[in-house]
């Protein structure tokens, strides 16, 4: 079909008025032919759910218009379903019946037995055929998810606009949601309009990406035509060229343009020679001098390490014999599925988690309680609301440099906030910043103690990729100066590799442990750039992809095992 189901014409929406007023979207075009899959991609703010919004009729643009089947748009209907990033269901009716509610919402003429039946169809097609008596509450959120897409579904609409329907679910779930929604949509065959920030998932789902321009002022950017063979699978394209150049020249694109959002005004702060009371321990000569060795290569030890939990069907062993020795100034990332032990390992090394069996020594002192010499950085930065960035940062500051000068405390908050792209924010209420901006004082709090262990639970798990990506190479650069030992959770694969000496994946809890051990030879300074274009990256990822598919199926991987990428059998492919 030549004409386009659905047009956007020069549109343009913005908030506020005067001073306060914020242009969000100018001169947007677009026409989607019926049956096609469109994946919009762009960063936090840039208006991905204002777009989204006009096109389902919820908001009304201030200039242009959307024209869906010759009609211009003027509010909602039934002809376009939205599933949002928050599920809005009703936590007092079950699965059934918040799909019922949309059902018997637009087939009142139909019997009751016929909307039940279209009700069930959806409910078994997301998979949720034995969870449909219950609540809300009772669902994980990816169950919660499905009840939103399977709602929509059976609205039985036209076109489907899908507003980062999986961005709030861990990168697993996503995974499994992402191959369970290409089957749906292959089957209902809709004209689909996605908002992402996953250029994965874009590329798994999508005909055609169009990356949408940070604002403000945002509109689209050119397309990427998708010209991959369906059915898609994320394994197999790893191997595929054309999905490896496309991947490449869509983050190439986003970067780009990321980079010229601009950035705070460059100060130069100088970071003073003053050591912190966690680096001046006084230990005896002797211990020093027979010490030395041994703690570089074992600076971090866990020795058979164990966390028993206490239910109420008899105790759960969520983490059994976990043995693991880092050398001073190693970055190891750990990966698996939820639930295998990962933050229970995290928060033991922290001091904030009691140790069931085994220990962890580091730099020759066993941990039994949390320490300054450790810092953490968790999914949720924990700032003070009503101290601005500065103070936030300070706070540790004074307490882990007390013999330092005022001024020269004051210079090691400046030179971490500074280094984190906060120059120009340091001394905005914490209240007032982004949430990509209350992550860069969270990392700026931590290097700042300079601790001998850096704990990373999923530090950029609740920002969109993009941002993600940026963060990264924040704490990379910052890693790069200081040299600290570090230890980070994610469910991120690519994450894992980019920031990683060694990645650690463990098997499925309970009794959860060391799966595969995987040697990351890549070389530093690392960047996302050079890491697209680096022969072995697409290796690296495959093992890690192959090791979380075969847990996701029952299969248990080879315990201790280190390896490396074999490129003699797949360096050709990739």
């Amino acid at each position: 079909m030549n004409n386009p189901v659905l047009e956007i014409s020069n549109l343009a929406k913005h908030y506020g008025e005067g001073d306060n007023r914020t242009d969000v979207l100018s001169g947007v075009n677009l026409k989607v032919k019926e049956g096609e899959f469109i994946a919009i991609v762009g960063f936090s703010g840039s208006g991905k759910t204002t777009l989204i919004s006009a096109l389902a009729g919820l908001i009304e643009p201030d200039e242009g218009g959307v024209i869906y089947k010759g009609r211009e748009i003027t509010g909602p209907g039934p002809e376009r379903g939205v599933v949002f990033q928050s599920y809005s269901l009703m936590p007092w009716l079950s699965v059934q019946g918040n799909v019922a509610l949309a059902v018997d919402a637009v087939f009142k003429k139909k019997s009751k037995t016929e909307r039940k039946a279209i009700a069930d169809r959806y409910i078994d097609m997301v998979g949720l055929g034995h969870a449909r008596d219950r609540k809300p509450a009772e669902l994980s959120g990816g169950m919660r998810q499905r009840v939103a897409v399977a709602r929509a579904l059976a609205m039985q609409p036209e076109a489907l606009l899908l507003d980062e329907p999986l961005s709030a679910l861990d990168a697993l779930t996503r995974a499994k949601l992402q191959d369970e929604f290409a089957a749906i949509c292959a089957e209902e065959k809709k004209t689909i309009i996605l908002i992402t920030n996953d250029v994965d998932e874009a590329i798994l789902l999508a005909d055609r990406i169009i990356p949408l321009t940070p604002g403000p002022k945002a509109t689209l950017g050119p397309e990427f035509r998708v010209d991959l063979p369906r059915p898609r699978d994320r394994s197999e394209m790893n191997h595929n060229k054309e999905f490896i150049r496309l991947r490449g020249a869509v983050t190439q694109y986003l970067m780009e343009a990321g980079n010229e959002r601009g950035r705070d005004a460059e100060t130069e702060f100088v970071l003073p020679n003053v050591v912190p009371i966690t680096q001046s321990d006084d230990l005896p000569g002797a211990y020093v001098t027979e010490a030395k060795s041994v703690t570089e290569q074992k600076y971090l030890q866990f020795s058979q390490l164990k966390k028993i939990y206490p239910t109420p069907k008899g105790p759960l062993t969520v983490v059994d014999g976990f043995e693991l020795n880092m050398r001073k100034g190693e970055f190891i990332t750990l990966i698996g599925h939820s639930g295998c032990g990962k933050s229970t390992v995290l928060s033991m090394a922290a001091g904030l988690n009691d140790i069931s069996d085994g220990a962890i020594v580091l730099d020759g002192k066993h941990i039994t309680q949390a320490g300054p010499d450790r810092a953490v950085v968790f999914q949720a930065p924990s700032l003070m609301p009503w101290l601005t960035a500065y103070e936030n940062v300070a706070l540790g500051v004074d307490r882990v440099y007390p013999n330092a000068s005022a001024n020269e405390r004051k210079e090691v908050v400046e030179y971490y906030l500074s280094r984190v792209g906060l120059t120009d924010a340091m001394h905005k209420a914490a209240s007032e910043l982004s949430n990509g901006m209350k992550q860069r004082v969270g990392i700026a709090r931590a290097f700042a103690l300079s601790p001998k262990l850096l704990l990373l639970d999923e530090p950029f798990g609740m920002l969109d990729s993009l941002t993600r990506w940026d963060l990264q190479d924040v704490l990379m650069d910052i890693w790069t100066r200081t040299q600290v030992t570090a230890v980070c959770v994610t469910h991120d694969v690519d994450e894992a590799i980019l920031l990683a000496d060694r990645v650690v994946m463990m098997s499925n809890g309970p009794n959860a442990r060391i799966g595969k051990i995987l040697e990351v030879d890549l070389p530093r300074p690392r960047s996302r750039r050079a890491l697209l274009e680096h022969p072995d990256y697409y290796l690296y990822r495959e093992q890690l992809l192959t090791f979380l598919e075969e847990y996701e199926q029952g299969m248990p991987g080879k315990e201790e095992t280190a390896t490396k990428p074999v490129a003699t059998e797949t360096k050709e492919a990739a």
